[in-house]
C-alpha cells in the first residue's frame, strides 16, 4: 500500500509557502474527473465538537474547462474559480473527502515565462492549468 502525502504549509523548508492540489470527491457517482473536483489546500485543521474531532482543509476551487479534455494533449483543463467579485472560491471541507494528491502543469501559452516565476508562485501566476494524467497510473484512471 502506498502513502501519499499532502502538504499546505506557510513555510516549506523554511523557504516557501508550499499548498498541493488534490482530487476532492463531492458526491457524484460519476467515475473518474468527472465525478471528483479539483482544489488547491489552503490549510488543514481540525476542531472537537460534542466529543468528535472533525479533521477539515481550507481548499481553493478549480473550474473544469469544456466537457472533455484537450485534443492535443488528452488532458483536461482547468482554472481557478472566482467569486462574482473575482475573488478565489474557498471552502472549508471534511479532510475525508479529499481522494488524492493532483498535479497541474501551467498552460504556458506563447510568451516567454518570466524570469521571476519559481515553482512556488507558479499555481498563483498562470490562467488555466492541464491536469497531468501521466504522472502515475492512478492519475492516469482518474483523469482519463
Amino acid at each position: 500500500m502506498r502513502v501519499e502525502h499532502i502538504h499546505s504549509c506557510p513555510m516549506w523548508r523554511n523557504e516557501f509557502s508550499r499548498h498541493d492540489c488534490v482530487f476532492v470527491n463531492t458526491g457524484s457517482d460519476t467515475e473518474g474527473i468527472r465525478g471528483l473536483d479539483v482544489a488547491r489546500v489552503r490549510a488543514f485543521f481540525s476542531f472537537n465538537y460534542a466529543g468528535t474531532v472533525y479533521p477539515c482543509a481550507v481548499v481553493c476551487w478549480f473550474n473544469v474547462i469544456g466537457g472533455s479534455p484537450d485534443l492535443e494533449t488528452g488532458m483536461w483543463v482547468v482554472r481557478p474559480a472566482n467569486n462574482a467579485n473575482r475573488a478565489p472560491m474557498h471552502t472549508i471541507i471534511h479532510a475525508d473527502t479529499i481522494y488524492r494528491a493532483a498535479h497541474l502543469i501551467p498552460i504556458y501559452g506563447n510568451q516567454f515565462v518570466p524570469l521571476d516565476i519559481t515553482l512556488h508562485v507558479s499555481y498563483d501566476a498562470f490562467r488555466a492549468y492541464y491536469v497531468n494524467k501521466y504522472v502515475d497510473h492512478h492519475a492516469f484512471e482518474i483523469a482519463s
